[in-house]
């Protein structure tokens, strides 16, 4: 019986012996989960965050991309606009020597006609004159060929426009060439 207890005693330290081992091993397979799992977890948070910029990133190229296009289209005939000024101002210059030289009344209608059109066209595609006249002179929009003496009320102020301005959806197409009363 002694040794039946004494072999009890041995297989009782043996259990507690294995069951530490199994502890052991139980929490260091736990430690290596958990190191794992923490390791998997920054490796998704890392390409999660790869993600969110790179998708932030084509965003922006794709509305950045949009923008130029639409400005593209917008000013696409600026070129062709900007070579067909002169001609404005030249049916504009005969429309003026037809009135004061009281000329054919039927061929100032027709030339006026075609002057319309011409102006039209050109508006719907975005020209619009600049109105300078007694306006404050400015720098974005006026080009000062010369400044003349006036009265106070008009110092700093276009008195004369020799050369009609245009702006081009809101972007100036031509300066205004103009006289400024000092």
């Amino acid at each position: 019986m002694v040794q039946k207890k004494t072999k009890d005693k041995e297989k009782d330290t043996a259990n507690k012996q294995e069951a530490k081992k199994t502890k052991k091993d139980s929490s260091s397979k736990k430690s290596s989960a958990d190191r794992k799992l923490k390791e998997l977890e920054e490796k998704n948070n890392e390409l999660n965050d790869k993600f969110l910029r790179l998708y932030s990133e084509f965003d922006n190229y794709r509305k950045r991309t949009i923008k130029e296009k639409i400005d593209l289209q917008k000013s696409a005939s600026r070129d062709l606009i900007e070579d067909l000024l002169p001609v404005l101002d030249d049916f504009e210059r005969a429309m003026q020597a037809f009135k004061e030289d009281d000329a054919n009344n039927e061929l100032f209608k027709g030339i006026e006609l075609i002057y319309n059109k011409l102006f039209n066209l050109l508006n719907q595609k975005g020209l619009e004159p600049m109105n300078s006249m007694g306006t404050d002179f400015n720098t974005d929009y006026h080009e000062a060929i010369t400044k003349i003496e006036s009265g106070d009320e008009l110092k700093g102020k276009v008195v004369d426009v020799i050369q009609k301005g245009y702006l081009l959806n809101d972007k100036v197409l031509r300066f205004a060439k103009v006289v400024v009363g000092s």
